[in-house]
C-alpha cells in the first residue's frame, strides 16, 4: 500500500533537484506562516473584532433607545453629539422600507460578527452593507414607518493591525524564500555542471577542462568523475593506437610479399596470392578506419538533409533515392555522421540493388530511415550484427570485401551522439535501419 502511495506522490513531485530542494526549504516556512496566521486570526483578530462589534452595537442601541424614547428631550442635540464625537452620520428616512436583498458577505468574519450582534439586539429589523464603501459601513434599523440610517467608519469593527500583520508575515517569508533560491542555485549548479560534463563525455565530446566546485561531497564526486574520464580516455587512445600500430606494421610485410609475387614466373599462383594479399589490405584498412573514426572532432549545427544529400550525390547512383524534406538542423559531428551514412549505403548496395533514404522529425528526436531490398537479417541476429567483426553467412552471403565492421562503426558513431540504431524489416522486403538522434 505504501509503495503505491509513494509512486502516486512521485507523479506530482518535480523531477529536478533544484525544485525538490526548494520544496524542502519553502514548505516549513509556508506551514509556519499558515499556523501563525491561523493562531493570530483565531485568538487575536476574531476576539478583537467581536469586542469592537459588541461595543459598537451597544452604542447604536443606546442611540436607538434615545431616539425612540418619548420622555427624553433634546434628541437632536444628543444625535449631534454622537455625530461629532463618535464619527456617526445619523438620519431618519420616513416612509421608506428596508431593502429586501441582503448585501452580507458570508465569507467575511466582520459581517458575521456584526450580524450576530445586531440580531441579538434588533432581531430581523435591520439591514447593513459593508462592501459598497471602502471605509464606511451603512446600517439601517427599522423605526415606525421608515428606518433610522446610520453611517460609521469601518475601522470601528475591523482591527487595523490585520494589514500590518499580513505585510510583516508575507514580506519576510518571501525574502527568506528568495534567499533560499539563491543559495540552492549555487548548491545545485555544480551538480548540473557535473551532469552536463558526464553527458557530453558519454556522447563522445572532448571535455577540455572540468573544474570541480560546490560542497565537499559534490567535489569528491566530480574529482572521481574526472579521474574516471581520464582513465577511459587513456584506455580508448591506447586501444586505438594499438590497433592502428598493428595494422600499420602489417603493411610492410604485405608490401614485400607483393613485390616478391611480381617476380614469380607462375602467374596463376601469383594472381591467387595477390588477391589474398589485396583482401588482407582491405581488412587492414577497415581496422584502421575502426580505430580512428572517432577523433576529437568538435560538434557543430548541421542540416542533416544537406549532409545526406552530399553523401548520396557522390555515389551518382540512380538506385539510391533520397527524399528531401524541410531543413532539419541538429548539433553533431558531421564527419562521423557522414562516415555512418556511407557505411550504411555501402552495406545496402552490397546485399541489395535499391536503397531509399528519408528523414523525419519527432518531438524529441531526428529519425533517419535507410531501406534496402536485400535478403534482410533474421530478427534473432539484430543484436549480433552490431558487434565488431561479426558476419552472417546464411542470409546475407559471404562478404569478402569486409570484416564485419560497417554496422559496428555506424552503431558506435550514433551511440556517441546519444542516439540509437534499430533494425527492422523494410517495406522493400529487405533491411530497414532506423537511426534516432536526440536534439
Amino acid at each position: 500500500m505504501f509503495y503505491g502511495l509513494n509512486n502516486f506522490i512521485k507523479k506530482f513531485l518535480p523531477k529536478r533537484l533544484f525544485y525538490r530542494s526548494l520544496i524542502i526549504v519553502a514548505t516549513p516556512i509556508i506551514l509556519l506562516q499558515i499556523i501563525i496566521t491561523v493562531v493570530f486570526f483565531d485568538s487575536l483578530w476574531i476576539k478583537a473584532n467581536k469586542g469592537m462589534t459588541h461595543s459598537l452595537v451597544s452604542e447604536i442601541k443606546t442611540l436607538y433607545d434615545i431616539y425612540t424614547s418619548p420622555v427624553l428631550g433634546q434628541k437632536q442635540s444628543i444625535i449631534n453629539l454622537y455625530n461629532e464625537n463618535f464619527d456617526f452620520a445619523i438620519s431618519f428616512e420616513q416612509d421608506e422600507l428596508l431593502p429586501v436583498s441582503s448585501s452580507e458577505r458570508w465569507y467575511s468574519p466582520m459581517d458575521r460578527s456584526l450580524r450576530r450582534e445586531l440580531k441579538d439586539v434588533f432581531g430581523n429589523s435591520y439591514w447593513f452593507d459593508t462592501s459598497s464603501n471602502i471605509n464606511v459601513v451603512e446600517l439601517r434599523i427599522k423605526y415606525k414607518n421608515g428606518f433610522l440610517q446610520i453611517f460609521f467608519p469601518k475601522e470601528k469593527i475591523a482591527p487595523s493591525s490585520v494589514r500590518i500583520f499580513a505585510l510583516w508575515i508575507t514580506l519576510p517569508g518571501l525574502l527568506l524564500i528568495m534567499i533560499a533560491i539563491v543559495f540552492l542555485k549555487n548548491q545545485t549548479r555544480p551538480i548540473v555542471n557535473l551532469a552536463k560534463a558526464a553527458e557530453r563525455f558519454g556522447k563522445g565530446d572532448f571535455v577540455k577542462e572540468f573544474r570541480p566546485s560546490g560542497a565537499r561531497e559534490i567535489r569528491l564526486a566530480a574529482y572521481e568523475f574526472d579521474k574516471m574520464r581520464k582513465r577511459i580516455t587513456i584506455h580508448l587512445n591506447q586501444r586505438s593506437e594499438m590497433l592502428s600500430g598493428i595494422s600499420h606494421d602489417l603493411r610492410t610485410p604485405l608490401t614485400r610479399l607483393k613485390l616478391q609475387l611480381a617476380l614469380l614466373t607462375q602467374q596463376d599462383l601469383a594472381k591467387k596470392m595477390s588477391e589474398d594479399i589485396e583482401e588482407m589490405e582491405r581488412m587492414l584498412n577497415e581496422y584502421l578506419e575502426f580505430s580512428r573514426y572517432q577523433k576529437n572532432e568538435q560538434t557543430a549545427v548541421v542540416d542533416i538533409n544537406n549532409l545526406i544529400k552530399d553523401v548520396v550525390e557522390k555515389y551518382a547512383n540512380e538506385k539510391i533515392k533520397f527524399s528531401i524534406n524541410d531543413p532539419l538542423e541538429i548539433n553533431l559531428r558531421s564527419n562521423a555522421i557522414r562516415r555512418c551514412i556511407t557505411n550504411l549505403i555501402d552495406n545496402g548496395l552490397t546485399y541489395g540493388k535499391n536503397i531509399e533514404i528519408f528523414t523525419k522529425k519527432t518531438s524529441s528526436d531526428l529519425v533517419i530511415f535507410v531501406d534496402d531490398d536485400g535478403p534482410g537479417i533474421p530478427e534473432n541476429e539484430y543484436q549480433n550484427v552490431m558487434k565488431p567483426f561479426y558476419r552472417i553467412d546464411k542470409s546475407r552471403g559471404q562478404n569478402k570485401l569486409g570484416v564485419g565492421l560497417g554496422l559496428s562503426i555506424s552503431n558506435d558513431i550514433i551511440r556517441a551522439h546519444g542516439g540509437n540504431i534499430v533494425l527492422d524489416k523494410s517495406p522493400m522486403n529487405g533491411l530497414r535501419i532506423k537511426i534516432s538522434l536526440p536534439f
